[in-house]
């Protein structure tokens, strides 16, 4: 989804208010402006949904995007997209898909193991493009709260 695969990473404070934790609710951590975002404890332990967010990218995402959302010669480094597009055209384009140019980013509006964790996915990407967490499967991670297992019970039906 990112325009050019060596976009460097977004220089971020971590005081950053679209970036910024702002308050948490049943495991999942978020801005002032109320969209999803991540939470690293100081030992590198990541929230649930960042650690989903890895598995689910890994199972979705990882075969256009490379690991880690680097990109690879078949589709564009997606790891800044979620910081440089924002939230609701990050979701746009996941579940309308788009074309630019030669490339064409199907949609997935309709597969539920992409919309059912499509949180996940993005705060992981935007730990990613700000280099919040390494390259890899996360070390350590918080608990699933039963409101985020509740939710995905529902979702997937």
């Amino acid at each position: 989804m990112s325009q050019d695969s060596s976009d460097a990473a977004p220089q971020v404070q971590p005081d950053d208010p679209n970036i910024a934790v702002a308050y948490e609710e049943g495991g999942r951590y978020w801005t002032a402006d109320d969209v999803p975002t991540f939470n690293v404890a100081a030992d590198g332990t990541v929230d649930w949904l960042t650690f989903s967010g890895y598995r689910r990218y890994n199972s979705e995402c990882i075969v256009c995007h490379g690991p880690d959302g680097e990109g690879s010669t078949y589709a564009p480094a997606i790891k800044n997209s979620a910081v440089q597009m924002g939230y609701y055209d990050f979701v746009g384009v996941v579940v309308n898909g788009r074309k630019n140019g030669n490339s064409v980013m199907p949609q997935f509006g309709d597969n539920l193991n992409v919309m059912c964790y499509l949180d996940d996915i993005y705060v992981y990407l935007k730990a990613r493009g700000v280099d919040a967490i390494p390259r890899g499967r996360p070390g350590s991670k918080e608990a699933k709260s039963d409101m985020i297992q509740e939710e995905e019970n529902v979702c997937m039906g």
